[in-house]
C-alpha cells in the first residue's frame, strides 16, 4: 500500500502527534518535524540515520516569521529575505534562546527558510509549530525530488509522503550565514551566487566543513548514488578506463556513441542550467537503478547554477 497522500489534513494530525511526514518544497522533498517535540527530532535523526553534529532547517511559512526563530537579522539578511523568500535560500542567523540545541547541533545559530511550495505553505499556516526538514533521504543518499524516491526510501519507516508532484528547481537551498553581519555562502544551492550578489554585492564562499559543520550540506562526500560515481572534464577518456563494465553516463548536453555505454542521461539538450538543475537527482536516481557498474558525470560550466551542480557531483563521486 502506498504512503503517498495528497491529505494535507492527514499531514497535520501526524505532525501534532510527534510523528515525521514527508514533504514537498520546490528544492527537494524534506522529512519533517515539530521542531520543539523531541521525540520528533530524534525520529528524523534516526530514520534518516543523521549524525547528531549535522544541524537541521527550520521551515516556516514567512519572512514575519522569522523573528521568532532567531534574535538577530542583519540588514543584508533582511534585503536576502525581501528578495527571496518564498523560496530555495536559508539564512543561517543567531537563534532564539527557545530553539532547541538539538536542531542547531549545539550551535547558537539557527538555519530558517520560507519554502516555496503551494502544498507546504498551505500546511504550515495550519501548523500552530514551525518544522524542521532536511531532505528525506538516509543520510548521504541522493535527495529525492518526487514522492516516489521518498516511498522507496522510507516506505516501512514513516507513515506519509505528501504529494506536491515534482520539485521544481531540483537541487537544495542555497545556505547562507553571517560574519560580522556579512553574508557567507555555506552551501551551493538552487539559488545562484550571481543572483544573491545582485542583491547585497560580492560575497565569499565557505561550503566544505568536515567537523562541526556550520550548515547541512558541507560534508566532503554526500549526496551520492551506491553506483561507483566519477566526475570528469573529458567523458570519452574516462570511458576508457572501465572497458568491459557497463557504464552509465550523465551529461550536460550532448549525446556519446561508444558502445561501452549501457546507459546515458543527458540533462538539457537545449544547454540550460536550470532544466540541467532541476533533473540532476532524478536522472542520478534512474541510473542508480540501473545495474551499473559505474556512472560517469560530465563536469559542468563553472558559472551560474553550474557551480552548484559541480558541487553536488563532486560530493557524490570518488575521483575527480
Amino acid at each position: 500500500m502506498s504512503i503517498i497522500s495528497k491529505d494535507i489534513s492527514k499531514a497535520v494530525q501526524l505532525l501534532s502527534s510527534d510523528q515525521v511526514v514527508a514533504i514537498p518544497t520546490e528544492t527537494v522533498y524534506g522529512l519533517a518535524g515539530n521542531i520543539y517535540s523531541n521525540k520528533a527530532i530524534n525520529l528524523i535523526f534516526k530514520t534518516k540515520k543523521r549524525p547528531f553534529f549535522n544541524p537541521l532547517i527550520v521551515h516556516i511559512q514567512s519572512a514575519e516569521a522569522l523573528s521568532d526563530i532567531v534574535s538577530h537579522i542583519p540588514e543584508k539578511a533582511k534585503q536576502l529575505a525581501n528578495a527571496f523568500w518564498p523560496g530555495s535560500m536559508t539564512l543561517v542567523l543567531k537563534k532564539q534562546s527557545n530553539i532547541p540545541d538539538i536542531i542547531t547541533a549545539g550551535k547558537d545559530t539557527v538555519a530558517v527558510r520560507v519554502p516555496n511550495h503551494p502544498t507546504t505553505l498551505e500546511l504550515l499556516k495550519q501548523l500552530p509549530f514551525p518544522i524542521a526538514a532536511p531532505s528525506a533521504n538516509p543520510f548521504g543518499s541522493i535527495s529525492p525530488t518526487k514522492p516516489e524516491h521518498v516511498e522507496r526510501y522510507f516506505k516501512e519507516n514513516i507513515s506519509q509522503v505528501l504529494d506536491g508532484g515534482l520539485c521544481k528547481k531540483g537541487i537544495e537551498s542555497t545556505i547562507i550565514g553571517f560574519e560580522n553581519d556579512e553574508p557567507i555562502i555555506y552551501r551551493l544551492g538552487a539559488l545562484a551566487v550571481e543572483d544573491i550578489e545582485g542583491v547585497v554585492g560580492k560575497v565569499s564562499i565557505k561550503n566544505k566543513k568536515e567537523v562541526s559543520p556550520d550548515a547541512p550540506g558541507m560534508l566532503e562526500r554526500h549526496y551520492a548514488p551506491s553506483t561507483r560515481t566519477f566526475l570528469t572534464d573529458n567523458i570519452s577518456e574516462e570511458i576508457k578506463k572501465y572497458e568491459g563494465k557497463r557504464i552509465g553516463i550523465l551529461s550536460f548536453k550532448s549525446k556519446l556513441d561508444d558502445l561501452n555505454i549501457a546507459s546515458q542521461i543527458i540533462l538539457s539538450p537545449k544547454g540550460d542550467l536550470t532544466e540541467a538543475a532541476a533533473r540532476l537527482y532524478g536522472a542520478m536516481h534512474d541510473l542508480d537503478r540501473e545495474n551499473l557498474d559505474v556512472i560517469i558525470a560530465e563536469r559542468f560550466p563553472d558559472t551560474g547554477l553550474g557551480k552548484s551542480i559541480n558541487d553536488r557531483l563532486q560530493r557524490a563521486t570518488y575521483s575527480s
